[in-house]
């Protein structure tokens, strides 16, 4: 009788207990996580969304497919130093941007064109010299704002926040200078000063120097409305993709402090590693050394708000 009574006590402890801990562990099942709305860089958003694990159809990923996969998108405008930004991305080993994927007219031609393009991509199954294809831990590509990219950007927003799309926004500080080089890359299209060939991007000093020749005229007449409305096309961008994850950078910013690169590696959660880049850039020293009517572009922005344009090393 006392061996029974000491087992029927034993047994009700026991439940007790058990029932105890059932209850704990279904409380805390159900306390709710409050996300916390995106702050100044957008790095703040929870974290999940953004881990992906891709299926591709071209090729199999083999060990890596249990790695998490990054998408990101690099939003800028023309000679903004993107191409010189996406070089050094690539030369981490578990990356891959794509290039300037919408810069053929027919993948833009309409928002179904767009996402069909950004499914391809997503999907690790763009291929391009830039590829990385299995063991890639974020894959992404460059997107000029002139290239769809504001004409759809409701549409576009919602695939980035639905697919967990992370933007890294690229901006020039001095528009004047953005300017020079537009204009300059726009002459060498036509006259091709190498040899022949055009290129937007240079890896010699020599073919800097050659292309730094041309000096072209900027149209003062226009040149405050023109700075002016490439001030508010970089605002509407930041304006219309605010609400995704993101970060903001400036290409002078990057030039001086290489530990920006730092901030773009754990803000797409990449080990850590020294990124390198073959290109040189082109238009070198003072601003003055590199318009035909300085003069007049001098006189023109002094005592401007874009005053500080003119005297802007990079």
């Amino acid at each position: 009788m006392v061996v029974l009574v000491f087992s029927m006590v034993c047994g009700v402890y026991i439940c007790l207990i058990c029932l105890k801990q059932i209850n704990i562990q279904t409380k805390t099942n159900t306390i709710q996580v409050i996300e916390r709305p995106c702050g100044g860089n957008g790095i703040e958003l929870p974290e999940m969304p953004y881990g992906h694990y891709p299926n591709p159809k071209t090729f199999s990923r083999a060990e890596c497919e249990g790695n998490p996969v990054r998408f990101f998108a690099i939003l800028s405008m023309q000679r903004s130093g993107s191409g010189w930004f996406e070089s050094l991305l690539n030369s981490h080993i578990n990356v891959s941007s794509n290039g300037e994927i919408f810069s053929v007219r027919i993948r833009r031609e309409n928002v179904s064109s767009i996402v069909q393009t950004l499914d391809k991509v997503y999907n690790l199954d763009w291929l391009s010299s830039a590829a990385k294809n299995q063991c890639s831990a974020a894959v992404g590509f460059k997107w000029m704002l002139n290239q769809g990219l504001m004409e759809h950007h409701k549409e576009i927003l919602e695939y980035f926040n639905h697919k967990g799309v992370s933007a890294i926004f690229l901006f020039r500080r001095n528009l004047l200078r953005r300017m020079v080089s537009d204009l300059a890359n726009s002459y060498d299209r036509r006259a091709k000063l190498l040899n022949g060939t055009h290129k937007a991007h240079v890896h010699s000093a020599q073919e800097a120097e050659k292309l730094s020749e041309y000096k072209p005229t900027i149209n003062s007449t226009s040149l405050v409305t023109d700075l002016k409305n490439s001030e508010l096309t970089v605002a509407k961008a930041l304006e219309y993709f605010n609400s995704t994850r993101h970060i903001v950078l400036y290409y002078e910013d990057i030039v001086k402090n290489r530990t920006k690169l730092k901030e773009v590696q754990e803000f797409l959660r990449l080990p850590k590693m020294k990124l390198t880049s073959r290109h040189v850039k082109i238009h070198q020293g003072s601003l003055r050394d590199h318009v035909m009517n300085w003069d007049d572009v001098n006189k023109t922005l002094t005592g401007t708000a874009y005053e500080r344009f003119l005297r802007s090393d990079y």
